[in-house]
């Protein structure tokens, strides 16, 4: 794809020209940017997944009768779906794309951005007035509308400090301001781009409004540095300690002189300023998984002879849904790929086409090291073999 190539999702934008100027910039309508869209999932279905163990799930009732904007976390079962009113209430399920292949096949649509920027897609139901309030993410978003039709209202950005509503677990802000011309009815292939920080306000319009929220993750500042220290400090050896040879007697032996502080400043930071080890980390943090336990590693060790027969006789492996692909060249050679937060050294020709999006065949038996990468993929559980029925 060409970055100047006018992108019907992006309303007739390029993919350079929406980077330029919108993302993370300022929000951006797109009517029928997905035209022909029929959700991969029906209100009935995505209310099973709800109800299954280890699915991240949510209910908001404006007026629940715990009080007002009740959030029940899952999983649920019928009953509470059938005491339900029939309006002003709100299913969210996290990572769908996790679960449902068809739903995963949507994040191809945005390769004009960094596929380990992705984070998940969220699927809302509502019945009318269903709604969570207005509200900022600190991430960027594109909803999506999938079926039925949700009222948006957008009110600028806010500072973070912004007053939100005490004692409810959702964090409604206080008072919300509609700009002036941010205000749509979105209807099935319309999309909404959001930068964070953006406060926005959505409401259901109709009986079978599903809203597919493509969410990107951004690692804040403080998790960041807590994380890469982390890292950084399990490969330093015990003696790499604050040293001062040649320091001055001190005036006052209570104090802390600046000489002190200098020499201090000089050793985190001269161990922290290591850009090798920065993409190392940055790798390894940006494709972990969203739910670890999601992995489900071989109990038995696959042997690379086995491997390479069924590959030879015509099997085909895949990328398990959730996990995580990335890579980092180190030489004109050799590359880190990382997977679901590891990382392995191998040729960069085999990361890139285990990175991307290519069918995962025999063909990978090209690369010489593709036997021990891939079996080490196969247990870990980043990759499985094709289910036939599903081809």
């Amino acid at each position: 794809m060409s970055p100047d190539s006018p992108l019907t999702m992006l309303g007739g934008l390029s993919a350079a020209d929406f980077l330029r100027d919108y993302w993370q910039q300022q929000p951006l309508l797109i009517r029928g940017a997905f035209p022909d869209i029929e959700s991969p999932l029906s209100p009935d279905e995505l209310a099973g997944l709800a109800c299954e163990d280890n699915i991240e799930a949510r209910l908001v009732e404006e007026h629940g009768p715990e009080g007002p904007w009740q959030v029940s976390h899952g999983p649920f079962d019928e009953a509470t779906f059938a005491r339900l009113p029939e309006r002003d209430w709100t299913l969210l399920v996290q990572a769908v794309d996790h679960y449902v292949p068809e739903v995963a096949e949507l994040l191809e649509r945005f390769d004009f951005l960094p596929r380990w920027r992705l984070d998940d897609i969220m699927i809302s139901y509502a019945p009318p007035g269903g709604s969570v309030g207005p509200h900022v993410d600190q991430y960027d978003v594109f909803l999506l509308q999938a079926s039925g039709q949700r009222h948006w209202q957008l009110g600028g950005r806010v500072p973070e400090d912004a007053p939100i509503i005490a004692g409810v677990d959702l964090r409604i802000l206080e008072r919300f301001e509609v700009q002036p011309g941010q205000d749509w009815v979105l209807e099935p292939g319309d999309m909404l781009y959001l930068p964070p920080g953006w406060a926005h306000h959505g409401v259901s319009q109709s009986d079978d409004c599903l809203t597919f929220s493509v969410g990107f993750r951004a690692p804040s500042a403080d998790e960041a540095i807590t994380s890469f220290a982390d890292y950084i400090g399990e490969q330093l050896p015990a003696s790499h300690r604050y040293a001062d040879a040649g320091m001055d007697v001190p005036e006052d032996p209570a104090q802390l002189d600046d000489a002190a502080l200098s020499r201090m400043r000089a050793l985190i930071l001269e161990t922290l300023d290591d850009p090798t080890q920065l993409a190392q980390w940055f790798g390894r943090v940006m494709t972990q998984p969203k739910y670890v336990d999601q992995l489900v590693p071989n109990e038995t060790p696959t042997e690379e002879t086995e491997l390479v027969a069924a590959l030879q006789a015509g099997e085909t492996l895949e990328r398990s849904l959730g996990s995580r692909f990335a890579w980092r060249a180190l030489d004109d050679q050799r590359a880190t790929l990382f997977v679901d937060g590891d990382g392995l050294d191998c040729p960069t020709g085999l990361a890139r086409e285990l990175a991307g999006t290519a069918t995962l065949d025999a063909h990978l038996l090209e690369h010489a090291e593709a036997p021990r990468v891939l079996v080490h993929l196969l247990d870990a559980g980043s990759l499985d073999w094709t289910d036939p029925d599903e081809e």
